[in-house]
């Protein structure tokens, strides 16, 4: 009995896109780059399907998806700070506060929660800091601070939402 290898090496590629699509749901919790992951399984898939589901025209819409929702994320947290009348030095505080907050949230030892609340925690206490020494007023710092997580928490359920969609349109594609 001779093996298939295009079948042993299709499947491959499948249980590959499968595991990246499930990091995309994760990373995407963390408000890094699921929808980016979902695109790279979307590519392989694309590579060995072709010319059937997904073709070019699914890798654009998707890719304008991912730089979509990067653009959003670069400003959500700077617009949450800002619309609650912070400074814009609060909105990268903000942003640097998250990534550094998720950085030591990952020695929390629960995965994926641990890296969530060091982010928020970064996000509202670097936001705080910086509004707090500007204006000398916690209480309006405390609401400047509270919109860079609500900024998060948004950014977080779009991505997510988007890694999710991107997702479903995929295997339903293939399904059809």
């Amino acid at each position: 009995m001779a093996f298939d290898w295009h079948s042993i090496g299709e499947f491959f590629v499948y249980a590959i896109a499968v595991l990246l699509c499930l990091l995309g749901i994760g990373l995407s919790c963390l408000s890094l780059f699921g929808t980016w992951t979902v695109l790279l399984a979307t590519t392989l898939l694309a590579w060995i399907r072709w010319p059937d589901f997904p073709g070019l025209a699914t890798l654009a819409v998707f890719l304008v998806l991912c730089i979509g929702a990067e653009i959003l994320e670069a400003v959500a947290g700077s617009w949450g700070v800002v619309k609650r009348g912070g400074s814009k030095a609060a909105g990268w505080a903000a942003l640097g506060g998250g990534i550094l907050g998720m950085f030591l949230g990952s020695f929390i030892p629960i995965p994926i929660i641990g890296s969530l609340l060091g982010m928020l925690i970064g996000s509202f206490g670097c936001a705080f800091w910086v509004e707090h020494a500007r204006m000398k007023k916690t209480d309006h710092a405390a609401h400047v601070a509270f919109g860079a997580v609500l900024a998060r928490i948004a950014v977080i359920f779009l991505k997510l939402g988007l890694t999710l969609i991107m997702i479903f349109t995929l295997v339903l594609g293939i399904a059809l």
